[in-house]
């Protein structure tokens, strides 16, 4: 009997050293910190690690994160001061700093925080209006971390940063700001648009300046250029037949003709000068009768020269050379035929008009071209002022 008793009172003594030991040792993680009581008082803070307490009289609080806490609040109504009703989320970052007076100072500073950001929110976003709060989000998250961090300080927390997540107008001023922003679109866009159009139009009429201003240029230069190669021609042109007459003078001069080879050279121009259908008037030079007798001479000589050449026959004996007859007279030009049409009247041939024969007798006066047929009388122009050579009226053959 006394021997169960013993073992009984040894197994309890066991159990309570256990329990004690159990009791008394405690680990903290890290980041964590705990709050003990002894007696419902505050006795101290456990840090991270193995720690001891006195079993049966001290109380472990639950423990407290000291990590940076992240917490989002649900859309809050807040009155602009144009009178309009907003809903803003917003998103606090804390951090328990003072386990104690996290513990002690606020019931529970989740719940504290988020009340806070309410009422400071309502103060800063009141004294804004909506176009305002919309862009002016920085400052509303700086004042708002400022106010918390002032109220909190106290609780053991520190606010890190506060942001506003969403802001929400009512659905009618949402409209409105889209139609708004749309007409803002609209007018950018027709600002751009025709500041493009006045932008290539400026470019286009530019590039038609340039381009008329380069083609008028071109022109320009091109008629220029004509110009000057029409002068340098016409020079050239001019020069080559000042050289072509100059050698043509220089070579009659240095030549030395008679006047028997001038007469024949007169003779086959004439027909040149009688060429052409319109020709009504011939003018005869008033010397052409001398030109006339110089060729008969001409002939004669001619005549002479090759008879007085020509050598005698062996089988005859050298007779003396027939003496020279005189030059035969030139035969008269046949009568020219008769103009069409019935009459009795009839041109005279021209080597019996009595006033030709006068003026190629070298005594000028009036002429009467009968023999072209047209009946005009009149002086022939030049006549009686002949120069001494029968060439000095024709400058073709000069």
């Amino acid at each position: 009997m006394n021997t169960v008793v013993a073992t009984i009172l040894l197994v309890v003594f066991v159990v309570l050293v256990v329990l004690a030991v159990v009791r008394s040792v405690r680990i903290i993680p890290q980041a964590t910190a705990g709050i003990v009581e002894r007696f419902g008082r505050y006795h101290r803070t456990l840090n991270a690690g193995l720690n001891v307490v006195t079993p049966f009289v001290d109380r472990l609080r639950p423990l407290i994160d000291l990590r940076e806490q992240v917490v989002s609040f649900p859309p809050q109504p807040v009155i602009t001061r144009d009178n309009l009703v907003v809903g803003i989320d917003t998103v606090i970052y804390f951090q328990v700093t003072d386990p104690k007076a996290a513990t002690y100072e606020v019931s529970n500073y989740i719940t504290a925080v988020e009340q806070l950001t309410v009422t400071t929110l309502r103060n800063v976003v009141g004294g804004m209006d909506l176009e305002h709060v919309l862009t002016s989000r920085d400052q509303i998250n700086t004042e708002l971390r400022k106010e918390l961090d002032e109220a909190t300080g106290k609780w053991g927390i520190r606010v890190g940063r506060v942001e506003l997540k969403a802001i929400e107008p009512p659905s009618s001023i949402q409209d409105s700001m889209e139609k708004q922003m749309r007409a803002d679109r609209d007018k950018r866009a027709a600002i751009l648009s025709a500041e493009g159009n006045k932008q290539s139009a400026i470019l286009n009429a530019e590039g038609e300046r340039q381009a008329a201003v380069l083609k008028a240029r071109g022109e320009s230069e091109a008629t220029v250029l004509r110009a000057e190669a029409e002068a340098k021609a016409q020079a050239a042109r001019a020069r080559g037949q000042a050289e072509a007459i100059t050698t043509v003078f220089r070579a009659i001069h240095e030549g030395n003709p008679d006047q028997r080879l001038l007469a024949y050279q007169y003779m086959q121009m004439l027909p040149q000068i009688a060429q052409g259908d319109a020709n009504k008037v011939w003018i005869v030079p008033s010397e052409i009768g001398k030109a006339l007798e110089g060729i008969g001479g001409l002939v004669s000589s001619i005549g002479g020269q090759s008879a007085a050449a020509a050598p005698a026959s062996p089988a005859q004996p050298a007779q003396p050379a027939a003496p020279v007859p005189p030059p035969r007279p030139m035969p008269e030009p046949p009568a020219p035929p008769a103009l069409s049409g019935a009459g009795p009247q009839l041109d005279p041939p021209l080597s019996r008009h009595a006033s030709l024969e006068g003026w190629l007798a070298g005594r000028g006066g009036p002429v009467d071209d009968g023999a072209i047929g047209n009946r005009e009388g009149g002086p022939v122009p030049g006549a009686g002022h002949a120069g001494t050579s029968p060439f000095d009226d024709d400058p073709s053959l000069v």
